[in-house]
């Protein structure tokens, strides 16, 4: 059983995963009350599931980037679990995470993975679909919304965490001709359990002895001077 963790941003989400079947989720808006909501979530969640933390094979957690602290809670706490008991422990970042919830697309539009940044600022990066498998065409960035919509000037669909000053600059844009497709709501949210299936690939893929938790750290980007 996997336990997936991700924390990064005010979306708090956990899951277990079993490696065929997702077992149990839930993802909530925890503003910044991760640290005190982060430990009793998955110790409800076990309990109800009729688990407990013996029973583990591995954990993941989302490394970023996104918020410091929100991260750092995540990180830190799954690094307490899976040390102890010698478990592998799979970073997944969190575009990664919100590319796993999008279908590979066939065509030549472009998508943009967004993760909120605060202070009105949005982490993005740019990726194509090659083979069914997605390739970054422009590495992760922090700016605000408009400078994205600027340096994103050709169609392209854009999923992830979109503030309301997003969606105001996403429609400014569309009624002055841009051309952007926009997943639905459900879809954008960033679940734990993409999470989970993206660490479960990744261990089919590599022995477990390949994910140390010690070796975990989380992925911080720094905004434009």
């Amino acid at each position: 059983m996997l336990l997936a963790i991700d924390t990064a941003t005010e979306t708090l989400s956990i899951a277990l995963h079993d490696g065929d079947a997702l077992v149990a989720e839930v993802t909530l808006n925890a503003g910044r009350k991760h640290s005190a909501l982060l430990a009793p979530l998955i110790e409800r969640t076990m309990t109800q599931a009729e688990l407990s933390l013996d029973g583990l094979s591995a954990l993941a957690v989302s490394v970023g980037p996104g918020s410091y602290t929100g991260t750092r809670i995540g990180v830190a706490l799954a690094k307490g679990l899976a040390a102890p008991r010698g478990l592998p422990l799979l970073p997944v970042t969190t575009l990664e995470t919100v590319l796993a919830a999008q279908s590979p697309r066939q065509d030549d539009l472009p998508q943009v993975a967004t993760v909120s940044a605060g202070r009105n600022r949005v982490i993005w990066a740019e990726y194509g679909c090659e083979t069914g498998a997605w390739i970054e065409r422009r590495a992760p960035r922090i700016r605000d919304w408009q400078a994205l919509l600027t340096t994103c000037d050709r169609p392209f669909r854009l999923s992830g965490e979109v503030s309301p000053a997003g969606l105001a600059a996403i429609r400014s844009a569309r009624e002055a001709g841009a051309t952007i497709q926009l997943a639905p709501a459900a879809q954008r949210i960033r679940r734990a359990g993409y999470l989970a299936e993206v660490a479960w690939r990744r261990l089919r893929e590599s022995d477990a002895s390949a994910f140390p938790a010690d070796r975990v750290m989380p992925v911080y980007l720094q905004g434009p001077a």
